[in-house]
């Protein structure tokens, strides 16, 4: 039967409810006990004769002569009832007419068992809460159009085993997350989405027209620059956990929107931050996975324990990329190796830029276990402190884990004459055609003029973060509603 004809013969059925007296989608709801709590408790409930009332959507019917069982499932568990002719009398006919899998219901009874062992509530009474218009698909890994389970990502969790867990599971994550931090004695804070400036990273963004005030503004790329601002004004420990937008690239590790933590601490360096996330991490881990802070990532086992190795950046592309002696390299023998290993290199970029290209493509996939990158360059890092030792480096570090960036942070840079020189640099490098390069916000160079105190920053990559933890490839699968091209 076609969708359309499915549906007109939904109506019908509702049009009949309505013609005995029953709502379709009544208000008011009469709920005894969550399912969950029904088969936790089942033999006592056996035991009291007084009735309860559970709710939930049909997920299955099968008849039986004068008898039909039925599959109800709320958000706790899922539980069998039995609908017998004898009992319900008229009330059953009415039932089997009406009813179809995907409608959600109200039924009273009395626990029992069945032959087979299976918990069930025999129906004294039943009531119906939404009457289900369109069917649920019947077998969805069958769909052609593997999008559709991000498009329709109510179905999708309603009929894939996995899908709800995987979500509750990175809601713990960020739960566990908020503790880590509060406990450590940062502050939850929110700073603006929408800015005249996007700074705090190095992306495109998406511009839009305020008409009240006739002034173009942009989606934050990060919220880095606000949270620093926080520091001048004396919070010395502050973090966010919210939305960033960047324009850019759809793939397995990038949505346009996407969820980050930063967190800045007053008169921390590079260093303490490192320990920090560290411990952070371990711990978070054996909150959410368990004790022996090991997780399953696309074949691997990667082991969560102290200490995490360090190793340079420039160190990854002798070993990987085969380029032996990164300092003293030019930019165009960098942009030469990456169109050798098929990266192309715009005339415009930057040799930190290409290198960090070749870097991402040749060796971050191959760092399995938790490893800390250390000093990368200068002009791919406009807000971090210098390396004393090596001034075309910084004070930087980002977690990787199952070929995955998790986390990057640095000392953040707080001398506001160097930080002008870089963003002057930067807006140089914008004006040879480099789109991401950082935009100058005088607005933050006077607030730190005001004196900004020594900080190290971190952000963290949420959904990356859950992707590994629940070992998916895509990072579609752990956003509910991931950007997709409308369909045409």
């Amino acid at each position: 039967m076609a969708l359309e004809e499915i549906r007109s013969e939904r109506i019908k059925k509702l049009s009949e409810l309505k013609n005995r007296g029953m709502e379709g989608y009544p208000a008011d709801v009469s709920r005894t006990h969550e399912i969950a709590s029904v088969l936790k408790r089942f033999p006592a409930f056996m035991k009291v004769r007084k009735a309860n009332t559970i709710v939930g959507r049909i997920m299955a019917l099968r008849g039986h002569g004068g008898a039909t069982f039925a599959d109800v499932k709320d958000g706790s568990a899922k539980m069998q009832v039995l609908f017998k002719k004898d009992v319900l009398e008229a009330e059953y006919d009415r039932f089997s007419n009406i009813a179809d899998i995907g409608d959600f219901l109200e039924v009273t009874g009395k626990a029992f068992k069945t032959k087979k062992g299976e918990p069930t509530l025999e129906v004294h009474k039943w009531r119906m809460l939404a009457k289900s218009l369109l069917p649920l698909p019947e077998k969805w890994h069958g769909l052609q159009d593997v999008e559709e389970r991000f498009r329709k990502r109510y179905l999708d969790l309603l009929v894939n085993e996995g899908v709800r867990e995987r979500f509750l599971t990175r809601a713990k994550i960020i739960s566990a997350l908020r503790a880590l931090l509060e406990s450590s004695g940062f502050v939850e804070v929110e700073t603006p989405l929408l800015q005249p400036i996007p700074g705090g990273a190095l992306a495109k963004p998406f511009r839009t027209h305020h008409n009240a005030l006739d002034i173009d503004l942009y989606l934050r790329i990060a919220p880095e620059l606000y949270l620093k601002r926080l520091l001048v004004g004396g919070i010395e420990r502050v973090y966010e956990i919210g939305r960033n937008f960047r324009n850019e690239g759809i793939d397995a590790t990038h949505n346009p929107e996407f969820t980050m933590l930063e967190a800045y601490a007053a008169y921390w360096n590079e260093e303490n931050m490192m320990t920090f996330v560290e411990d952070s991490i371990i711990d978070l881990v054996k909150t959410v996975i368990g004790k022996k802070a090991e997780v399953s990532y696309d074949g691997s086992a990667i082991q969560f324990k102290k200490s995490f190795p360090r190793v340079a950046f420039k160190d990854l592309l002798k070993k990987y990329a085969l380029i032996p002696d990164y300092d003293s390299e030019t930019r165009d023998g960098i942009a030469l190796r990456a169109r050798q290993l098929g990266i192309d290199a715009a005339p415009h970029e930057s040799k930190g830029k290409i290198a960090d290209e070749i870097y991402k493509k040749i060796a971050r996939p191959k760092l399995i276990q938790p490893v800390f990158v250390v000093n990368h360059p200068l002009d791919i890092s406009p807000l971090a402190k210098k390396r004393a030792e090596n001034p075309t480096e910084v004070r930087r570090f980002q977690l990787i884990a199952g070929g995955m960036e998790l986390a990057n942070a640095f000392s953040e840079l707080n001398d506001p004459l160097d930080q002008r020189v870089r963003f002057e640099e930067q807006e140089t490098m914008r004006g040879s055609g480099e789109e991401e390069a950082h935009r100058i916000d005088e607005d933050y160079i006077e607030a730190m003029e005001y004196g900004m105190p020594p900080a190290a920053g971190l952000g963290v990559g949420i959904d990356r973060l859950v992707m590994l933890l629940t070992n998916v490839k895509n990072v579609r699968e752990v956003v509910f509603f991931p950007t997709l091209k409308p369909k045409q």
